[in-house]
């Protein structure tokens, strides 16, 4: 399974998460995101428009994430580095892996990662 985890502030327009996870490529099998992103009107149409399940990951489950990307202010309200990163691995389970780290849209509200693992 492979899943793209998604990162935005609360100002991000649908453009610029389209762009962050178009910028993953091809073969995504579901989105994720921290259980508060998840129920934005961004994530759920974003979800809509690209026909994926939108897994909302546990805050706990997120903290427990060690990311390549640093980020003090996701630091502080996630307990990790990066909330793509840590929500696709997360969603993906016990021994996933990162296939892309973090990439931002160009005005810097959105970011997507990319994970594999067996676990849905």
């Amino acid at each position: 399974m492979r899943v793209a985890g998604i990162g935005f502030r609360a100002q991000a327009p649908l453009a610029a998460l389209r762009e962050a996870v178009a910028a993953l490529g091809d073969g995504i099998d579901a989105l994720a995101t921290s259980e508060d992103k998840a129920a934005q009107p961004q994530a759920r149409a974003l979800a809509a428009a690209l026909g994926l399940p939108l897994l909302a990951i546990p805050a706990r489950c997120l903290a427990s994430q060690s990311t390549p990307t640093r980020s003090p202010r996701v630091q502080a309200l996630y307990g990790t580095g990066s909330l793509a990163e840590a929500a696709a691995l997360a969603a993906c389970g016990t021994g996933a892996r990162l296939l892309t780290p973090r990439r931002l849209s160009c005005d810097r509200t959105a970011s997507a990662a990319l994970a594999e693992g067996a676990d849905p």
